[in-house]
Order: C-alpha cells, then structure tokens, then sequence
C-alpha cells in the first residue's frame, strides 16, 4: 500500500491505493458521518455496501465510476443503512448483489468465509464475523494491506450488538480480526462508518478492551441491584447522551445474555 489518503473532518474521499470511500448522506448518533461506500478497482470495480435507498448517492456513486464497469456488489451485512440502496445500485449499474443472507442477494451466488472475489487484478478475501449482526463480513484487500470490516469496527466510537447478533460471537469476531491483523501484517481498517483508522492493531486492542471492561461494569450494576438492561444504562452509561440510552439498551440486552450463558 503507497499511502493512506484521510481527509480532514469527513471520511468522504478516503482512501488506500485501490479503495476509495464515497460517503452517503446519512449523518445520525448512529451511523456517524453517514455509511461509508467503498469502491475498489481502477478499471473493473467492485462496489461495498452501495448504502441507503438514497438516489442521490446511488447517482453520485455511478457518476464516480466513470467508465469503470461494476462486476459485484457485495454487502458486509444486511442492515439498511448498508442494503437498503443495493437493488437500486444494481439497476443502475447492472450488477449482481452478493451477500451472506439470501435474503439481500441479486443474483445466483451468495457470499461466505473463505470466498475470494476478484476484480481488476485485486482480491477480496471474505471473512465471516458475526456479532453486530448474524450476517456481517469483513473483507481483506492483501494488494493495501486494509481489511473492510462494516460495522464491526467503526473508525470511532464503539459499535452496538443488534438484534440479530450476538456478543460471544462478536468477542470471537474480534479476537480473529486481531489475529488476522497481525498475522496479515494489516496496515489500515476501511470501516463502515467514520474515517480509517491507520493502526488496525491499537484499535481492536481497544475494542477488545472496551468489550471485556463493560461487562465488568454491567457485574458491578448487577452487585448494586439493577435488574433489567435499563437499570443497567442508568448505571453504567450514566455519563452518555440520554439519545443513546435506547441503542445502549440493545447492546446491554446481548451483554446480559452473554453473561447468563457464562
């Protein structure tokens, strides 16, 4: 990899050599900047999470293609601020979808652990990393040495364990990402939101901290007599924007889960 380009106050425009974030237009406590739209091939071109059902960033997205053809789009995970876009990106650019779950796909071939996608010379190596959500995937682009990790690592802040995820699978998730980085030799994380981070390493560490020092807060609000997940966040995220509290509440319902499973 020749270099990381990040620009100041927005990931929009970041960049490694082969990888280039498009961002959309969907700012929010909980997609940060908004999601980040990777495209990665100079010629052909394979698009990462086309993003919203937003017809001007799905435009803006094709516009920046030039005359670049689009093989596949491939989706780290099936959340609508990744998907929700996807069947319109399709039209536009006459690709297929592939994904974990069938249930976002466009097309005959789905998406798993182990896959290698090739596009202009470049590979893509899938790896599978529930968590954030039963179907999420990270994707290693070995040419920059950059894993593509969705939601899994945002590029700040910490990410929530959805509905349709887990935290033991996470914590897993977690620990093959940082094996993988270090085994790999990775030199950036491309994440689905907010900017790149250039220390793959320092930044799971911390993620990998942050994991295991919440459920010992979540111990210590258990010993004080909070009961339900919102007796939890009073306690333990006293100090966060109540805004967050019901996002907070989500993660603290799977941290409860992972500890009654213990």
């Amino acid at each position: 990899m020749s270099g990381l380009h990040i620009p100041l106050g927005t990931p929009d425009g970041s960049r490694t050599e082969h990888a280039e974030n498009l961002l959309a237009p969907n700012p929010s406590a909980m997609t940060l900047d908004g999601t980040n739209t990777w495209v990665i091939g100079t010629r052909d071109a394979v698009v990462v999470d086309p993003g919203p059902d937003d017809e001007a960033h799905l435009l803006r997205v094709r516009d920046h293609l030039g005359e670049r053809r689009v093989t596949q789009i491939l989706l780290t995970h099936g959340h609508a601020d990744h998907s929700g876009g996807a069947k319109r990106f399709a039209e536009l650019v006459d690709a297929p979808v592939r994904a974990l779950d069938p249930r976002h796909r466009l097309g005959d071939e789905g998406l798993g652990d182990g896959d290698v996608i090739t596009v202009d010379g470049l590979e893509l190596h899938v790896y599978a990393t529930p968590g954030h959500s039963f179907d999420s995937l990270c994707f290693w682009l070995p040419q920059d040495r950059a894993m593509l990790t969705g939601d899994t690592v945002l590029g700040r802040g910490t990410t929530i364990i959805a509905q349709d995820g887990g935290l033991g699978d996470y914590l897993r998730s977690l620990d093959r990402l940082r094996a993988a980085a270090e085994g790999l030799g990775a030199r950036a994380l491309l994440p689905g939101h907010g900017p790149v981070l250039p220390d793959p390493i320092a930044a799971l560490d911390g993620y990998i901290a942050h994991r295991r020092q919440r459920l010992d807060q979540i111990r210590t609000a258990q010993a004080q007599g909070a009961r339900t997940p919102r007796e939890v966040v009073e306690i333990v995220y006293a100090d966060v924007d109540r805004s967050l509290w019901p996002a907070a509440e989500v993660s603290v319902r799977a941290q409860l889960d992972y500890l009654e499973r213990l």
